[in-house]
């Protein structure tokens, strides 16, 4: 594993509470919004995050975004923890073991973003995202 990682998930004030961080935090904030309709980045400053990062010495401390399913979060629900793995293989192993006996919200799969992604629920309730950048296949 390279690193592991909260991430949280807000209804439409991440960049709000993400700045709130960086400057309790004293790190650095790089904000992804949501594309626009033509499907390029929004230029609203008010845009819906897509991905947001706090990182401290080049590497992040906290993820967050908002969530495209408005009004579904409430507390136990409102983050995950994300793990970018060193291998796919290692991410078929882990996502295999961390979903037994609980639910699969997105299988593994290739993402726009060149990384191999899925997100579960694990038997205890907690939500887990597996990363894996992958070389050109």
């Amino acid at each position: 594993m390279k690193t592991v990682t909260t991430a949280l998930s807000f209804d439409g004030n991440c960049r709000q509470a993400m700045s709130f961080y960086r400057e309790c935090l004293a790190t650095e904030l790089e904000v992804n919004p949501y594309p626009d309709a033509s499907g390029q980045p929004s230029s609203d400053p008010g845009a819906k995050i897509m991905h947001a990062q706090l990182v401290r010495k080049g590497a992040p401390i906290l993820m967050a975004s908002d969530s495209s399913q408005a009004g579904s979060l409430r507390p136990g629900n409102n983050f995950s923890i994300a793990i970018d793995c060193d291998s796919v293989e290692e991410a078929d192993r882990l996502f295999g073991a961390l979903s037994r006996g609980g639910e699969i919200r997105m299988p593994l799969m290739d993402a726009p973003w060149g990384a191999r992604f899925g997100m579960l629920t694990d038997q205890f309730g907690i939500q887990w995202m597996l990363n894996c950048y992958v070389a050109a296949r």
